[in-house]
Formats: C-alpha cells, structure tokens, sequence
C-alpha cells in the first residue's frame, strides 16, 4: 500500500506546501486531513506563485483527486474563493471532494475567536482570529454545524437557528453583536449551493484508493509542536497536525501508512505567542528572516526566527514515527561564518514537560562551520558544500532519522530525492 503522510516537524511553515506539490505529481490522492485557513502552503509552480489556505496542494495536478477530510474545519467562503483564485492562475485542475464530516466555519466563530482572545488579555494565545478554534470547540460541544448541514438547506437552517441562540448569548455577555439567523443563512446559502457538487463520502474515496494500491499522500497543516496534545500547550492549534491525525482526519487506520515523512527547516521559525528556546531575537534572527522571507503565507506576520533545535526535532522524529527527514531552506543558511543548533536543555533530562519549564528552557549549543556559494543549483547531495554536508550529517545522526529529500529553493526543481524507498516504498 503506497501511502505517505507529510507532517511539519516544527512549529509549522516549513515549506511542507512546495514538498506535497513536488509528490503530488506521483499520487492519485492528496489528501488535507487537518486544520483550516489559518494555515498557508505557497507553492511556485510554472513561474507562478499559489497561495494555499485549505486547498491541498495536489490541486495543481490534473488527474489527481484532492480530498479535504473530515479532520478539518472549513470557511466556505474562503474556500470559494481559494478555487475561483487557483482557477484564474490555471485553468485546469484536479477533481475535489469535500468531506461531508468536515465542520464549517461561520461568521459567530471568527467574531468569538477575536473576542475571546481580547478577554484573555496577558494570556493571548496569538490566533490568527479567523474561527478555528471556537469551530473546533463547536465540533467537541457537539454543536458543530457540517458540511453535510451546509449543503442541505432545511437542516442548514434549522441547525444555524439552534446554534445561534446558544452563541450569541456569548457573545453579547464578551461585549460583541449577536447574529440575526435569517441574514447569516441567506448569505451562506448561495455558497452552500456552489459547493453542494463537491461534497460526499470522502472517507469511503479514500479507504478504496488506499485499498486499490494507488498512491495516497496526506498532507498536515502547522507543525507536530502546534499539535493540542504534543505541542507547547497552550499555544497550539485545535487540532492534530501530528501524523496520527491522517487516521482521525481521514477514516484510515494506521496500518494503512507506509512511509511518514517530517519537514523540518535546517533552522527553526514560529509564529505568535509561545515558547521558542531557540528563538534569536537579535540581527542574526532578522538576517534570517529577510534570508528566508519568514513572513506569514495567512497573515503576513514575520516569523520568529532561530536556530535548529535538534532536541525537539529528534523528539517530533518520535512521535510521528518519522521515516525519513526533508530538509528545507539549506539556501538561506548559505553565507553564515557559523551555524549552530541545540542539542538540549541546561538542568533537564529530555523534552520541557510543562509550560514553565518551556519558558525556561535554556538551550545547550553546538557549533558547525558555515558554509557559501549558491546552492539553489546544487542536484545531488554531493554538489553540496562539505561544512553543510556535515551539519546535514550531524543532524541524521543526533535524530536516528535518515534525510529523505532536501530543498534548496522555493521551485519544485529546486528539490533532492535521496532516498526514494522512503517516499513510496
């Protein structure tokens, strides 16, 4: 069964967008099994440049069937427009299913996300305020409204008119306008007609690629750290971007997996709130951010920026049973008279365990030879410098993970399969 799974190894953005692009030419299914739009994939492709929030990348692939699974919460209106946009730069795409289990996104999420990030005041969480959470809180309450709801406009009605009584008493008691029903349901509506095509079994879809031999690849959102049970708790996602979330977003069972591969940037970045030991909040941290245009693909945010943590990546390597490593952005490290990485932490015996201890947690340094030149034509492992391929080294062997492929560019050509059987078998 040739099946992979595609997880960020980090805290996520680390250009897992462009590697799904790279595979998905080879896979019948690219599947999307967690999260919302306030992640982002870009992906270049045919000198052009693609924004991806909820669309898995696989899109671009004509004859490769995208599924958005039943893990994930979704905003039809950005959706929408997420395909009309894609359609305007290519016009001709893979086929979509939308799973009829994925819950939706509306107006009284994004309004209680900002509202009730406000209310926490010092304990921001830094969300993007774009309904992920409360749409998750939602699915938990059992209150969720999904896409099966959405499209069938009886019940889309009568489960928005329910729900609403309930959330807008919240929201009038965090200082925020209720929603008046009618006028929610007659702009959705529409949306909910354009989309009704699309939507079905897409548990089933994927159970029979899977069972037929095709090559199914699944594609996470964020990063194993931003994970609600494995990550920097709380400032994670609402979800699990980890790879056992492609058996709880999808329907498949974890025999169903053969190969798990984590993306990891050869230097660390995060986005809003939370603990970042090896974050460098100084000129090197800025000059790797102009290096690598570390701005956020959903708002634009700049990233913040550090060195590798080997102690965390080998730790991600763990919990998403990783077959092999995809190394990104050995291009933007290119010009450093030294690299460095954390290879621990001072006073702790293994991973931080509470919130505290992330806070404090004091990294233990190891430094590498920098390394020069242009490596965005570099084609095989050999073309590159011999101080990054010692770093490179120095990472499989601190994690017992193999590298798998390795970027050197944002192109798809830009890329290095190095072990092919840790791909598809």
């Amino acid at each position: 069964m040739p099946t992979l799974v595609i997880v960020g190894a980090q805290w996520g953005d680390e250009a897992k967008g462009k590697m799904i692009d790279v595979l998905g030419s080879d896979s019948s299914v690219v599947v999307r099994y967690s999260g919302g739009n306030n992640a982002g994939h870009t992906v270049i492709f045919g000198g052009r440049e693609f924004k991806f929030h909820l669309l898995p990348a696989g899109i671009l692939h004509p004859g490769t069937l995208s599924v958005l699974g039943s893990g994930m919460v979704l905003c039809p209106s950005g959706l929408l427009k997420e395909i009309d946009d894609t359609r305007a730069k290519q016009a001709e795409l893979g086929d979509l299913l939308i799973s009829a289990a994925a819950h939706v996104v509306l107006p009284h999420h994004r309004r209680l996300d900002a509202l009730e990030e406000e209310a926490r005041g010092k304990g921001r969480t830094g969300t993007t305020s774009r309904g992920i959470g409360p749409a998750y809180t939602d699915k938990v309450q059992r209150i969720g409204i999904r896409m099966a709801d959405l499209v069938d406009g009886p019940r889309f009605r009568e489960r928005l008119e329910a729900v609403l009584e309930f959330k807008n008493r919240l929201i009038t008691l965090l200082g925020g306008e209720p929603f008046a029903a009618a006028e929610v349901y007659d702009e959705y509506a529409p949306m909910a007609e354009r989309l009704a095509p699309w939507v079905g079994n897409a548990e089933a879809a994927v159970q029979n690629a899977v069972a037929a031999g095709q090559h199914v690849l699944f594609e996470g959102a964020q990063g194993a750290f931003l994970d609600l049970d494995h990550g920097t708790y709380p400032y994670v996602t609402s979800s699990h971007p980890v790879a056992g979330g492609a058996c709880l977003g999808t329907g498949i069972g974890p025999r169903d997996i053969d190969n798990v591969l984590g993306v990891a940037k050869v230097y660390c970045t995060r986005v809003g709130e939370g603990p970042f030991p090896t974050e460098l909040d100084n000129e090197i941290g800025a000059r790797i951010r102009e290096a690598g245009h570390e701005y956020g693909t959903t708002t634009g945010r700049p990233r913040r920026c550090g060195w590798l943590d080997l102690a965390a990546l080998r730790h991600s390597c763990r919990i998403n049973s990783l077959s092999g490593l995809v190394m990104t952005r050995l291009d933007t490290l290119s010009g450093f008279p030294e690299v460095k990485a954390s290879v621990g932490y001072e006073g702790l015996d293994g991973m931080p365990q509470t919130e505290t201890e992330w806070r404090e947690a004091r990294p233990i340094w190891r430094t590498f030879p920098g390394w020069t030149g242009d490596l965005r034509s570099c084609r095989r492992r050999e073309d590159l410098p011999a101080e990054c391929l010692r770093y490179l080294e120095a990472v499989e062997e601190f994690t017992g993970t193999p590298a798998a492929i390795l970027s050197v560019g944002p192109d798809r050509e830009e890329t290095m399969i190095l072990r092919p059987d840790l791909v598809w078998g």
